[in-house]
């Protein structure tokens, strides 16, 4: 894999460790987390500093019965071990696990891209993209915040080039169109918290059924 040039900002690691992103966001976090070392390493620094936190906090008597259930939960046999995916191909270990093991299922949005919905709810999605060498996704904004990390090929855009395991945030400000390099066919994962906004006519009309 070539060196990894865009990485996360030092407030998505904080919320990351934090717990306090959206699932959607933290599929992403967690899978560019486990290819680069980079911010592998910061997010350490700020998994470290919220335990420095946490000592420095009072604690807080139990009760006696919490205490027992903690005891008798100690007691109990382990509950058996689930099979943990880990990363296969280009997936890494979180996007299988978002994948329950399995290759994606590629559904058609046309001109050769395809898309798979791995996670959804109130606070925003996360899906696969594919999308065929040379070609350009629909021209969008945003209405939120997005989070792209690619995980096969590359994509560029008028703020850069963006290889595998390269992030691009992408806010509101950001209007741009995506078009794939020439070479493997363009994979992403990409979280939104917000619709995009497409600027023609088709994928507008398009947009209520492939939940984009």
């Amino acid at each position: 894999m070539a060196e990894i040039e865009h990485h996360l900002t030092e407030p998505l690691l904080a919320a990351y460790a934090a717990g306090n992103l959206p699932q959607a966001y933290e599929l992403v976090v967690a899978a560019h987390v486990s290819l680069c070392v980079e911010c592998r390493a910061r997010l350490g620094a700020h998994e470290n500093a919220g335990g420095a936190v946490l000592e420095t906090l009072p604690g807080a008597a139990l009760s006696a019965g919490l205490r027992d259930r903690v005891m008798a939960a100690l007691d109990a046999p382990p509950p058996a071990a689930a099979a943990v995916p880990r990363r296969s191909g280009i997936f890494p270990a979180p996007v299988m696990a978002a994948l329950k093991g399995q290759p994606p299922r590629w559904k058609t949005l046309g001109g050769g891209v395809r898309q798979q919905i791995l996670q959804a709810d109130a606070e925003g999605s996360a899906r696969l993209l594919y999308i065929p060498p040379g070609v350009a996704v629909p021209d969008h904004g945003h209405g939120g915040l997005e989070l792209t990390l690619v995980l096969q090929g590359a994509f560029s855009d008028k703020t850069g080039g963006f290889g595998t395991g390269d992030v691009e945030i992408a806010g509101p400000e950001l209007e741009h169109q995506p078009v794939a390099d020439i070479g493997p066919p363009c994979i992403c994962l990409a979280a939104t918290d917000a619709p995009l906004r497409f600027h023609a006519l088709i994928p507008r009309l398009l947009q209520p059924f492939f939940r984009i």
